[in-house]
């Protein structure tokens, strides 16, 4: 695959596929950082984090929020799993604000729960943070 000016992107949730292009350029949260990838791109396993997948193609961004789960760069192919993946311009302003004040007020004192909740927590904070840019 050397001399590749694009590789393929595919981003599967539970529910099915939410896209399948081909790239120029993409960048996605990992757990501990944000990872970019570009054609020809080594082997790669990482966890993704709650973020915002940026796919780069033909001049044009689309934007996806995703929720965790695994990213695998292989053969110029970059496949995310994940539990949620909606393009940012879908986030429902309104829907998103009661998520973020429903988990601020979640309470909970086992480690489960106070898991759960930051999980929550963060999902909301960062949807709320693209509903307002």
């Amino acid at each position: 695959m050397a001399g590749a000016s694009t590789f393929h992107v595919s981003v599967v949730t539970p529910e099915g596929a939410v896209l399948d292009c081909e790239a120029t350029s993409a960048a996605f949260p990992a757990f501990d950082g944000e990872i970019g990838i570009l054609p020809n791109h080594a082997p790669l396993l990482a966890k993704v984090g709650i973020g915002v997948l940026r796919v780069t193609s033909g001049g044009e961004t689309q934007r996806l929020f995703i929720d965790g789960g695994f990213a695998q760069v292989v053969d110029n192919r970059l496949s995310v799993l994940t539990e949620q993946a909606r393009p940012v311009d879908e986030l429902d302003g309104a829907a998103v604000d009661e998520l973020f004040e429903q988990a601020r007020a979640a309470t909970g004192s086992d480690e489960a729960s106070v898991e759960a909740r930051d999980a929550a927590y963060e999902r909301a904070r960062v949807q709320r943070r693209l509903t307002r840019s």
